[in-house]
Order: C-alpha cells, then sequence, then structure tokens
C-alpha cells in the first residue's frame, strides 16, 4: 500500500513482557483445543494476522472473524471475505455488539465442531480487536470484560458457549516485529497498541496525510483545525495538541471519521 509520503514515521516500542509470555504459551495452548477462532481488525486484516498462526495450528478447524466491520469500509471488507473464501477458510465480518451477526458465528462454529462427545475452542487475535464482544454475544451475558483500549483481557479464561463446547479467552497477542512503520501507526489508530506506547499527535499526522494521498475525495480536518473547533486551546491562542490528539484517536475509534479500512487483500 502507498505510505503516507510527508510525514516521518518513528519506531514504536510497544512489546511487553506478558505479550512476551503468552505468545509463549500459545502454542501449547492450542494443543489442547479442537477448533480456532482468529479475530482480526476488518481495517487491516493483513497486519492484524499472526503469521505464525498457520504452523502453530496446523489442520485444525480454523474460522477467520473480521471484527470491527462496523468501523470498515464494508466495500473491502466484502472483497476481504471472497479472498479468504478463495484460500479455502471460514470466514465471517462481525460486529461485536450486534446478537444477529454473532449468530453466523454460532452457524459456523456449529458446523466446524464435532457432532459427538464435547470440545474445546480458542479465540485468539491481537488486543481491541472485538473479542470479548464476540464472547458475550456466543454467551448472550456479559461475562468478558469489554473496552475500547488495548490489552483488557490479561489472563486466561474458560467459558462454556454450549453444553458440550467451552472456550477459551486468551489475552490479545502482537507479534514482536510489526511488518512496517506504516503497519504501527495503523495499528495504533485502530487500538491495537497501549494508548501511553505512542505519541497521539505523530499517530494524527500520519493519518491526515494517507487519507490525504489515499482517499483524498474522503477529508478529515489535521490536528490543529479539529483542535481549534473544539476548543483545545490554552491561553495566548496555544493549542492544546496533547489533548487535543486525544480526542481525536476516540472520535476516529466512534467512527465519526466515517468506515476507512486501511488494507485489501493481495491481487490474484
Amino acid at each position: 500500500m502507498p505510505s503516507g509520503g510527508g510525514v516521518q514515521e518513528a519506531q514504536i516500542q510497544w512489546y511487553p513482557g506478558h505479550m512476551a509470555k503468552s505468545m509463549r504459551k500459545l502454542g501449547e495452548r492450542l494443543r489442547i483445543v479442537d477448533v480456532v477462532l482468529e479475530v482480526l481488525d476488518a481495517r487491516v486484516p493483513a497486519s492484524s494476522a499472526n503469521p505464525h498462526l498457520d504452523k502453530l495450528t496446523g489442520k485444525k478447524p480454523r474460522l477467520v472473524i473480521l471484527g470491527r466491520e462496523d468501523l470498515a469500509d464494508p466495500a473491502i471488507t466484502r472483497e476481504w471475505i471472497a479472498w479468504y473464501e478463495a484460500q479455502g477458510k471460514n470466514v465471517v465480518a462481525v460486529n461485536g455488539k450486534d446478537q444477529q451477526i454473532v449468530r453466523r458465528v454460532e452457524a459456523l462454529l456449529d458446523r466446524l465442531t464435532p457432532e459427538t462427545g464435547s470440545a474445546r475452542a480458542i479465540i485468539v487475535g491481537i488486543p481491541n480487536t472485538g473479542k470479548s464482544s464476540i464472547i458475550n454475544g456466543l454467551l448472550r451475558r456479559n461475562a468478558a470484560r469489554t473496552e475500547d483500549k488495548a490489552g483488557v483481557t490479561r489472563s486466561l479464561q474458560w467459558f462454556r458457549v454450549r453444553p458440550k463446547l467451552e472456550l477459551m479467552d486468551t489475552p490479545g497477542i502482537l507479534v514482536p516485529k510489526i511488518a512496517s512503520l506504516e503497519a504501527q501507526w495503523q495499528l495504533a489508530l485502530t487500538g491495537a497498541l497501549p494508548r501511553e506506547r505512542f505519541n497521539g499527535e505523530e499517530i494524527v499526522a500520519q493519518f491526515v496525510e494517507w487519507m490525504r494521498v489515499n482517499r483524498p475525495g474522503q477529508s478529515v480536518p489535521d490536528l490543529e483545525t479539529f483542535a481549534r473547533k473544539r476548543g483545545f486551546v490554552r491561553r495566548g491562542d496555544e493549542l492544546d495538541t496533547h489533548n487535543a490528539a486525544g480526542a481525536y484517536l476516540k472520535d476516529y475509534g466512534d467512527a465519526k471519521m466515517g468506515r476507512i479500512s486501511f488494507e485489501r487483500p493481495p491481487r490474484a
């Protein structure tokens, strides 16, 4: 994908110790389950995927869930669904807060689990892709904690979603090395990285530049314009860009900038 161009991109130092430990244990956990639910962010499916998962899961049945689909460009999400289906993968796009959509996950999960005996499934994905909302939808109750921030789930949890089906929820895991600087700021913008790990003003600048280059017909405000409009102005007409950036990121996460996808599937 084209990069933003005129904005300098800084390396984000983001890989915490608890995530490294979770990555080491993922292989062990996958050995004791029958089905894998991989939740990706529909806005950045490639960057939110774990490249090690193919090897770790082996031939276990796997369902790819494109989470946060209500924040992604629906036309591009359809392209991703067609691409995954062409690879022979089970895939569904969901907004975890919509019970009707979550039932599509139930139907696919029923197809992938054994008809007789008990089964275990695991749900994996990077932080803040909506895993907990999907679990709550499957359970039809709020059992898994949900927040619009990275790293809320820190411990291993088991949930019984059917009389004969248990689901293991795991902490969100990012790979140690993110493919590109562009992927880093996009993962920061979409909420996969903890807010304290990056400079919000830089992320907003990179987003604005990316939109200018890649979506010229879809206007978004720069940080200065946004700050003035929202009243982030100190005495002496000094802009409070730090707090303005936090509000900007929240507005983006609430889809007030529109439904935007950053990645398209590879061309055949």
